[in-house]
């Protein structure tokens, strides 16, 4: 029997989505997991596996098209069933090829515009239409499926302001000859006297609206501190063969992670995000550390779920699980949502130190910079050292200046004595 597949809620604000590829095509047979089609939204990329055994009648939807949530993406079926038929789309309503009368007095309003139905939009085009005040469904869209363009929007929006004044004047309308052409618009997306046009879309609208969010919304302030990163690094040297026999590799991350896991059972409120539609701080009991990963698409957080339960080796695994699927575009929704607390790190182009914006609506966020071997004075002596800056931002409205110090200088004292972070002191 026939199976109608839609396209699921992904939550975090998320309408629609872009088909970026299917893995099937009509008339395939297929089994329960596997991956039916790679879908792009404002938050993530993810591949959608089949929730059924059987034969794919029917797809939906064509690479590159804009689906809603809850349109049928892919309709499943048994093994010599025929395709159902599909819908048809809704007829737009007809036009009259012969231009309507100009209007002879002021008072007289112009035609309304005609309508094309329910419009296919990017979500970075309905905004761009909101912004120059454009009825999307007045327009008629030049791309794929009546797709609507960027280049269509900028166009009815330069035509509309070109009519506007000649609706308040009384006296007859110029001959047609008169009216002087709209100069074209060049194209959106290609190159223009030197510069290139690109169109803001999927995971770079996402960090776009989010970064905006948090930065407009909590009341950042940054607080920075040395860490001499030592002992750490000899510990890490020690156990990085063990790491290898495992097939583990291990990085710095796993350490990073139980030092801020400890910090946060120390100062539960940076664990905690701030609801201000309904004016509460929910305070987590839960632990799941967000991973910044820079990925060719922008930057992606990933989660380690419930990360106080994994010792080092479990924690090394799952980063790499994740940085792997977040550079072969193979997250999972589970694996970019529901982190606590943010740790944010650019490797061995880290910096000296920076101010991490906060991964809206957590209250902190970690950036951890390079290591480098630097002189520093110890027991009044000069010694090389290998010595990191740890940057903390946090939402003031949440975490006072003295907790926020207090959480990193924690931080600090258990990756500068790292037996800490083994010795499960809670």
């Amino acid at each position: 029997m026939a199976r109608e597949f839609k396209l699921p809620d992904i939550g975090e604000g998320v309408h629609e989505g872009e088909v970026v590829k299917w893995f099937v095509k009509e008339g395939d047979p297929i089994r329960e997991n596997d991956p039916v089609v790679e879908v792009m939204t404002d938050k993530v990329t993810v591949q959608i596996p089949s929730p059924v055994t059987g034969k794919v009648l029917q797809l939906r939807a064509k690479e590159g098209e804009v689906v809603k949530v809850g349109a049928t993406l892919v309709v499943f079926g048994e093994d010599g069933e025929a395709p159902p038929a599909t819908p048809s789309a809704p007829a737009a309503r007809p036009t009259s090829s012969a231009p309507p009368p100009a209007p002879t007095r002021a008072s007289v309003p112009p035609p309304p515009p005609p309508s094309y139905g329910e419009a296919l939009a990017a979500p970075a085009v309905r905004r761009l239409a909101k912004e120059l005040n454009v009825n999307l469904g007045a327009i008629r869209g030049s791309g794929p499926q009546g797709r609507i363009l960027e280049d269509d929007v900028r166009r009815a929006a330069a035509q509309a302001s070109a009519v506007a004044p000649a609706a308040t004047i009384s006296r007859p309308a110029p001959a047609p000859q008169a009216v002087r052409p709209a100069v074209p618009q060049a194209p959106s997306s290609g190159a223009r006297g030197g510069e290139e046009r690109i169109p803001i879309h999927g995971l770079r609208k996402r960090i776009f609206e989010k970064m905006a969010k948090s930065n407009v919304t909590a009341a950042h302030f940054t607080y920075v501190e040395e860490v001499d990163m030592s002992q750490l690094v000899h510990l890490r040297e020690h156990l990085r063969e063990a790491a290898e026999r495992k097939g583990i590799k291990l990085t710095f991350l796993p350490f990073f992670i139980k030092s801020v896991l400890g910090a946060l059972k120390e100062f539960p409120a940076l664990n905690s995000s701030v609801d201000d539609e309904h004016g509460e701080i929910v305070v987590k009991k839960y632990y799941n550390i967000g991973i910044a990963t820079a990925t060719d698409e922008g930057l992606t957080v990933t989660v380690v779920h419930e990360a106080d339960k994994k010792d080092l080796w479990g924690l090394a695994k799952e980063i790499e699980r994740l940085s792997n699927a977040a550079r072969e575009k193979k997250l999972a929704l589970e694996d970019v949502l529901g982190s606590t607390f943010t740790i944010t790190s650019l490797g061995k182009e880290g910096g000296v130190f920076a101010t991490p914006i906060i991964n809206w609506p957590e209250v902190g966020i970690l950036g951890i910079h390079k290591i480098e071997k630097r002189p520093v004075v110890r027991n009044d002596q000069i010694v090389v050292r290998d010595m990191m800056y740890l940057s903390c931002s946090f939402d003031h409205r949440v975490v006072d200046g003295h907790i926020g110090a207090a959480f990193v200088q924690s931080v600090r004292n258990s990756l500068e004595h790292p037996a800490l972070l083994f010795v499960g002191l809670e």
